[in-house]
């Protein structure tokens, strides 16, 4: 069980287990915003409703941009593991300009693809091989991007996630 965690703006900041919201809302330092509605957690003298949301009591500062790094993982969940030339199921990744060709690790030059079109491609230009992508790959945006650990989103977390 995973907790979406909001800034005392209500800006998302990560997902943490259960125990640490648990232990945030217990020393007064976030409250429940969201229940995850049937599981509870028993002590010697109390019973508590699993947090789905929690909310900070006091903003937290976070340093630094919130530009999304390129990972291979981003660039498979991005695309839906789908292959960007065939539409089929994807688990490799592959440059569109081939970094043989100059490409780039990149949002933009990077896309989801099945291992039989990789294979097909090669070092190959889109153009010599005849290939169209059927979209313009780029950087992802909203908020669920830039919440660590938000790969997979509860039901609960999708209106204070929306971009």
């Amino acid at each position: 069980m995973k907790t979406l965690v909001l800034n005392a703006g209500y800006e998302p900041l990560a997902v943490v287990s259960f125990r640490r919201a648990l232990v945030l809302v217990l020393n007064q330092k976030a409250t429940v915003l969201e229940g995850n509605g049937a599981t509870k957690v028993h002590s010697a003298t109390d019973e508590f409703e699993l947090p789905s949301v929690i909310l900070l009591s006091r903003y937290v500062r976070i340093p630094g941009s919130r530009n999304i790094p390129v990972s291979r993982r981003g660039v498979l969940r991005r695309d839906g593991h789908r292959c960007a030339y065939c539409k089929r199921s994807a688990n490799t990744i592959d440059h569109v300009q081939p970094k043989s060709r100059g490409g780039s690790d990149s949002w933009e030059n990077l896309v989801a693809c099945c291992l039989r079109c990789n294979n097909k491609k090669g070092d190959k230009t889109l153009a010599e091989i005849g290939w169209e992508l059927s979209y313009a790959p780029k950087m992802p945006h909203g908020s669920a991007w830039n919440v660590r650990g938000a790969e997979r989103v509860e039901p609960q977390w999708e209106n204070y996630l929306a971009a």
